[in-house]
């Protein structure tokens, strides 16, 4: 069969405002008459529907001071609690998991102390592609002592480096970590001062392990018995343990249960609260942590404040002379399905590209098609660009503005502009700024320092961080509620403090139970899917598919042997994927690190290979965020063709 050149699609750089005519095209428009066109169509909307017809989509790859902007636009200007990005679609779980452990959704740990640290355990997560910046400090770990277990359906490039794999099966997580918990209790390793002093709910939650014994695990999991054993004493044997994830545990039906179980193990041992020992949710895009740092989610205000505490509102609404709603607003997750009833009219999506990235990406195109009006606000003409009523070119955050960013050990960094934006190509918040002028608000920012002053003084755990300050350590994690003083490294010291009234609420444990995939293998989709990410592509490869890498390879399907052989198909060969939601051709490729009855795709090819075709919208109820690893496909050989070779 003749191979197919998949190459990925090359999206042209915006560099002028555009609008749809009336023959359905996107034409290039002035800048007045864009944002006259995109302010007209959100008042209309609102007049006529309410300020909650609004919804924002923000943007995880742009600056904390936009963000910043962005969510008191919509709640200021529109009056609407309705923001969020892409957080939801990755680690939205981790951040409801660990603030319902700890009160804070950030993860615990600086990158140094992975160095310094005795165990790493690498949960549902391929660091060494997924977050090679992070790997660094994790082979620093190894070559000074620390040993390493991975934890992944797949034998990955991370887990070459490991001591231990625990090959699970797809959705398996909570049986697996019950059983490591059970392990634990049962010889007499559990850290029982710790579990007094600074937990809750220990009796209940070692109920709830309790059926979880290691032959039973096993059963469940694949993982043989004494592989569990050996990872739940490592654990608790350490004197410092780093227990880190990343998708593999969150883009479950359950991925917030996912997570508690994780906090479980570390709130058993005591692997929390001092340096060397936390958790760590590794975020894949550079600002994740920091749009919902800056209130760019529908249930926080910015510095991670609860918008439903009337004194936190008070404030808020003082500050910015406005009201804000005393209700969450609706997640990325639930404004798709108030796009489908009509209850959600129009969007503003800002540096976000959900026709491709959403799960079930059909439905998610049919769905933004339906709005009234779109506007798109982003650096490429993007699948969701495509879509729009409005269309406004941005600056680059990385390189085209002034700013800040927050990455996943929660360190604020300096972003400093070095080149211009091409053609007509205006900063975010500028753009921002002057669709608020026109719906009645008058903002102006000098630049991004005083939008940042404007957040460090509605946000406690930034109000540290002037820009002097965060030039002079080349970065500070938060909390830094001083301008004298730098915290800890680590979060949840208080944990370890002798006087109750220092120590503060317990950490309660988590009480979850096992949950299978929602989207069952059976004759007619006999295997198990999972997606993930590869070192030389990122996202959905709007921003990476312009460039070329000697690593990439297109997308594939990848198969173990023995289900290639199975199945009667080569290497290179195209193949029909489906699911019950659609089909892809795509080739095929031999990967050792699979076993039998599970493949394994990307979603950094749409155009070409559009993956998310075939994944579920099976949300977690908590976090709203789609099971993308556990999707049942088959795989069929395609007809054979004649051609020249």
């Amino acid at each position: 069969m003749k191979k197919k050149e998949r190459q990925p699609k090359k999206y042209p750089r915006l560099t002028h405002p555009r609008v749809r005519d009336a023959n359905g095209q996107l034409v290039r428009a002035s800048w007045d008459e864009a944002l006259d066109r995109a302010a007209g169509g959100f008042d209309r909307a609102v007049t006529a529907h309410g300020p909650d017809a609004f919804g924002m989509l923000s943007c995880a790859r742009a600056t904390n001071e936009m963000n910043y902007v962005a969510q008191k636009f919509t709640r200021v200007v529109i009056g609407t609690n309705n923001v969020d990005s892409c957080n939801r679609t990755c680690h939205a779980p981790s951040v409801a998991g660990l603030s319902a452990a700890f009160g804070s959704g950030g993860g615990t740990s600086s990158y140094e102390e992975a160095e310094h640290t005795d165990l790493i355990v690498m949960w549902g997560s391929n660091a060494r592609f997924a977050h090679p910046i992070f790997f660094h400090h994790v082979l620093k770990g190894i070559r000074n002592g620390a040993r390493m277990y991975a934890v992944d359906p797949r034998r990955t490039s991370t887990a070459e480096w490991a001591e231990g794999w625990l090959g699970l099966n797809v959705g398996t997580d909570i049986p697996l970590a019950h059983a490591v918990g059970r392990e634990i209790i049962h010889a007499g390793l559990a850290n029982h001062a710790f579990i007094e002093r600074a937990t809750s709910g220990f009796a209940e939650y070692a109920a709830e392990v309790e059926p979880w014994t290691l032959s039973a695990a096993e059963q469940v999991t694949g993982v043989p018995a004494a592989a569990i054993r050996e990872l739940a004493h490592a654990y608790a044997r350490a004197e410092r343990a780093q227990l880190c994830w990343t998708l593999g545990i969150t883009e479950h039906h359950n991925g917030t249960d996912n997570v508690r179980a994780l906090i479980n193990l570390s709130l058993l041992t005591g692997h929390v609260g001092r340096y060397g020992s936390g958790l760590q949710p590794l975020r894949g895009q550079n600002n994740v942590q920091g749009g919902g740092d800056m209130g760019a989610i529908p249930n926080r205000l910015p510095g991670f404040q609860d918008l439903l505490e009337e004194p936190v509102r008070a404030k808020f609404e003082a500050a910015w002379d406005t009201v804000i709603q005393p209700r969450h607003g609706r997640t990325l997750t639930e404004m798709f399905e108030a796009m489908e009833t009509g209850e959600l009219r129009t969007v503003y999506c800002i540096g976000e590209n959900p026709a491709q990235s959403e799960a079930d990406s059909e439905q998610a195109v049919r769905r933004l098609s339906a709005l009234d009006h779109l506007v798109v606000q982003d650096i490429f003409l993007t699948r969701t660009a495509q879509l729009a009523d409005v269309v406004l070119p941005a600056a680059a955050a990385w390189c085209e503005t002034d700013g800040t960013t927050t990455n996943s050990e929660r360190r604020v960094q300096r972003v400093r502009k070095a080149v211009e934006p091409p053609g007509e190509a205006l900063e975010d918040i500028e753009i921002i700024c002057r669709l608020a002028h026109r719906l009645g608000h008058d903002w102006t920012f000098a630049d991004a320092e005083t939008v940042w002053n404007e957040l460090r003084s509605v946000s406690p755990d930034h109000f540290g961080m002037t820009y002097d300050r965060l030039a002079a350590h080349q970065g500070i994690q938060w909390p830094c509620p001083s301008v004298d003083r730098l915290e800890p490294t680590y979060l949840h010291g208080r944990l370890w403090e002798r006087d109750p009234g220092r120590r503060g609420v317990p950490a309660p444990f988590g009480i979850v139970r096992h949950d299978p995939p929602v989207d069952l293998t059976d004759d007619a989709y006999p295997i198990r899917l999972t997606t993930g990410r590869r070192l030389d592509s990122y996202n959905t490869g709007v921003q990476s598919g312009g460039y070329a890498s000697p690593l990439r390879r297109g997308e594939n399907i990848e198969l173990c042997p023995e289900d290639a052989a199975r199945l009667g198909v080569r290497a290179g060969e195209e193949v029909r994927v489906a699911s019950r939601r659609g089909a892809v051709t795509a080739p095929v490729w031999i990967e050792p690190g699979l076993r039998p009855g599970l493949a394994f795709m990307t979603m950094h090819f749409p155009d070409e290979v559009d993956t998310n075709l075939l994944t579920i919208e099976a949300n977690c109820p908590i976090a709203g965020t789609a099971e993308f690893k556990a999707s049942a496909i088959r795989v069929e050989k395609l007809p054979a063709t004649t051609g020249t070779r």
